[in-house]
């Protein structure tokens, strides 16, 4: 698993690729905790290049998006591909994220 980063603007941005599961899952919440300031923290997840989420991977980003909410900010996921989306469909994940198509979209998003 690959973990790159950058800020776009006041964005946050995490790209990640391969297997996000329960080796990686610490790495991420790790990533998210640092990356989420005492308020309005703005984090989008791309997720292009991931092809398998398990069960632990799912509730890192679910607690990375909880606490950006209680900091009056938002976690945006983006570039899910089909098999993930599926996941994130089964769990009815897909009503509580908001699933941009790529990351342009959902940086712009928060411009909006």
């Amino acid at each position: 698993m690959n973990l790159l980063s950058h800020v776009a603007g006041s964005v946050a941005v995490l790209r990640l690729a391969g297997r996000f599961d329960n080796y990686v899952a610490p790495a991420v919440s790790d990533w998210l905790e640092k990356n989420t300031p005492l308020e309005q923290p703005q984090i989008v997840i791309n997720l292009a290049n991931v092809h398998f989420v398990d069960s632990t991977a799912l509730a890192t980003l679910v607690q990375g998006l909880n606490r950006c909410r209680k900091r009056n900010g938002e976690l945006y996921l983006c570039g899910l591909q089909q098999q993930v989306f599926m996941i994130f469909e089964l769990t009815r994940l897909d009503k509580a994220f908001q699933i941009f198509v790529d990351e342009d979209h959902a940086i712009g998003a928060f411009a909006s």
